[in-house]
């Protein structure tokens, strides 16, 4: 019986690896799909209910991450998880820290994953784990593609210009559509950046076009009649986003004499997501990439 009982306990504290000593751990995801490369933020939720108060990221060895893909494969690591940051955390208390761990595990393979954190307490001689938290990395459906030399003087040994790829990609995000942009090498071998532009329909195709600047301009369709015309500079940076409604005539690019891109046709909606605000008045056109 008291074997039995033994086994009972040991049992349940397996089955709770995400609390000891009134301390839990907990993984949390903003989305669930992501692209290879994409940055994957992870937020790491811990709660103190000891009843003392804790201190924690005087090293880096305070919290530690595991990923593994199906089949129990563990991920190898690329590169440490920057975590450290002195905190003290009170009880009753909870603190969350946000990390990406897109550059420190190879993630380059669509699979479905699972990440859990471990919290290391030094003062009780303990970790706590978290349960899992399972995630997809997808492939995507590529769109468009365009090398471009980037702008302004910037050049490799040899005197030859830096070129680089810009990419569109589809990927489906359970029922909903969105359209990504990646920034590359020629050679897809390093990706600069990669991010979601926006939700869009799957009945619209993207139109993208590129000014004097090296700016990448993208009008697409996200609704029946809106449309998102967005910009992003040669360093992979969004610098513009407006949205325009069909009223009338149907928005598209327009490329004038002097190397601009604007947009014709339909009408602007002002809206929360614009960048810049809808209250400024600079162009957004007139945005040069920065320099090195």
């Amino acid at each position: 019986m008291k074997k039995l009982v033994a086994t009972l306990a040991c049992w349940l504290v397996w089955l709770s690896p995400a609390m000891s000593q009134g301390v839990s751990v907990e993984v949390v995801l903003d989305q669930a799909y992501f692209l290879p490369h994409e940055a994957l933020m992870v937020k790491v939720r811990i709660t103190n209910f000891s009843g003392q108060p804790l201190e924690f990221g005087k090293d880096d060895d305070w919290l530690s991450f595991a990923v593994e893909g199906s089949k129990s494969f563990v991920v190898p690591r690329l590169a440490p998880v920057a975590v450290r940051g002195a905190f003290t955390l009170d009880s009753s208390q909870v603190a969350t820290r946000t990390v990406d761990l897109a550059p420190c595990f190879d993630l380059s393979r669509p699979n479905h994953y699972t990440v859990r954190a471990t919290v290391n307490l030094p003062q009780w001689q303990r970790m706590v784990t978290s349960d899992k938290k399972g995630f997809d990395i997808l492939s995507g459906a590529k769109l468009w593609e365009q090398d471009f030399g980037v702008p302004q003087g910037v050049v490799q040994a040899g005197g030859f210009p830096v070129v680089r790829k810009y990419a569109l990609f589809q990927t489906i995000h359970g029922k909903q559509l969105k359209l990504y942009l990646r920034l590359s090498d020629v050679a897809e071998n390093k990706v600069f950046r990669i991010f979601a532009i926006g939700p869009m329909v799957s009945f619209g195709k993207p139109e993208p076009q590129m000014d004097k600047f090296g700016n990448l301009h993208v009008l697409y369709q996200t609704g029946a009649r809106s449309f998102n015309y967005s910009i992003v500079s040669p360093e992979g940076l969004l610098i513009a986003r407006e949205t325009h409604d069909y009223t009338g005539s149907r928005p598209v690019l327009r490329a004038e004499s002097e190397g601009r891109i604007t947009v014709t046709g339909g009408i602007r909606r002002p809206s929360a997501d614009d960048l810049p605000p809808p209250t400024t008045t600079v162009s957004s056109n007139d945005a040069e990439p920065k320099t090195r």
